[in-house]
């Protein structure tokens, strides 16, 4: 178990992120259309999860905005942003911020996703969301770099994601 701050307050968190080198864990989400998306529908892409609780907090969407800026220089890769926020408020979202280069991706029914990838907030008034995180894998689905956020508060490290893919 791993543990975090929100606003200076410890809070656990269930499990550990993969590590760099290791083999993405197979995940199944809900995409905006209400469709299934897996992590076998970006084969062949790099990948960088953006990995939070909600978009209707300020820094969670600072973070998909920044994604969404520097995800139209990347070559070969893909945004995924990933949260519990109900498939019709991501795109709500994504549709008023005029955001296209991203995708949202909910654990609506994927649960075990939070999980697997170590993510669970398992105490304090977010329990049961992602905790922030940031998971870069490459076209083979081998982690290249992780970031679980110290304090949710906190906005993740972009140039350490981004740059990974490099």
């Amino acid at each position: 178990m791993s543990q975090v701050t929100l606003k200076g307050n410890p809070v656990k968190v269930d499990g550990h992120l993969p590590a760099v080198g290791e083999k993405a864990p197979a995940f199944s989400l809900v995409a905006k259309d209400l469709s299934d998306a897996t992590l076998a529908s970006f084969t062949g892409k790099r990948k960088v999860l953006n990995i939070f609780p909600s978009v209707d907090t300020p820094t969670c969407a600072t973070s998909v905005r920044r994604f969404n800026e520097k995800a139209s220089q990347l070559n070969n890769a893909v945004v995924l942003c990933i949260s519990a926020d109900l498939p019709f408020a991501q795109a709500r979202f994504c549709g008023a911020e005029g955001l296209s280069n991203v995708v949202t991706l909910s654990t609506m029914r994927g649960h075990d996703f939070l999980k697997h990838y170590g993510v669970a907030l398992a105490s304090g008034p977010l329990a049961g969301l992602a905790a922030r995180a940031v998971v870069v894998l490459d076209e083979h689905d081998k982690v290249v770099h992780t970031e679980l956020v110290g304090e949710i508060a906190n906005e993740p490290n972009y140039d350490a994601a981004l740059s990974a893919l490099k």
